[in-house]
């Protein structure tokens, strides 16, 4: 009995411990701090929405990505909800095969003024030429005339050793900072410790 009792009782100290570290977890300051605030945030990053909003959303994606796909418009809806309150700096997390070529794809649209006509274009076909997890980059120089893309100049401008350099010092921040998934979200400073549309909108909504 007395054997049962303590095993009885190491267990509640166990729960307690567990329950009290999970607590203390949640509600630690996890933000990001000292040098990799640098590593968070780069002068060549896409910025939409107001540069001097107060709260701002940093958000690590990959092209080729389902889940960024579906939460691209989620975030857009909520800067829209909150016209210059909040930014959105985009970052790359090229994870998937072949998404550096789609990233560099973007960044050569960019010197076009076409960034976000080639990543809206890149998403909406996504399932045509990133499915199944077997991306097919070819596919993508016919969708994306569709934004008004000079696809000659962009092969062109794909090769800029800048766009180079841009995407790899992404990759090293990506590193830097733990994002080890797509997509990965940065409020203020702050990850987003459990994922979902719900616990986003509530860390956004905490900070504005």
């Amino acid at each position: 009995m007395k054997k049962q009792t303590i095993v009885i009782a190491s267990l509640f100290v166990l729960v307690l411990l567990f329950v009290g570290g999970s607590y203390f977890y949640k509600n630690a300051d996890h933000s990001v701090t000292g040098e990799k605030t640098t590593a968070l945030m780069r002068p060549h990053a896409y910025v939409i929405g107001n540069p001097n909003a107060k709260t701002t959303i940093v958000e690590f994606f990959d092209p080729a990505c389902e889940t960024c796909k579906s939460f691209y418009p989620f975030v857009k809806n909520i800067l829209k909800q909150n016209p210059d309150k909040i930014k959105l700096v985009l970052r790359y997390a090229p994870f998937h095969t072949d998404s550096y070529y789609v990233v560099a794809m973007i960044e050569a649209a960019r010197l076009q003024g076409k960034y976000l006509e080639a990543l809206e274009v890149i998403y909406k076909y996504q399932d045509k030429w990133a499915s199944h997890h077997t991306p097919n980059i070819g596919l993508i120089w016919g969708f994306l005339p569709e934004a008004g893309i000079d696809i000659e100049k962009l092969k062109d401008d794909m090769k800029k050793p800048e766009i180079d350099a841009l995407i790899k010092q992404d990759i090293a921040d990506t590193k830097t900072l733990g994002v080890k998934a797509t997509p990965e979200f940065f409020v203020n400073g702050k990850p987003l410790l459990k994922f979902g549309y719900k616990e986003l909108q509530a860390l956004i909504e905490s900070e504005l």
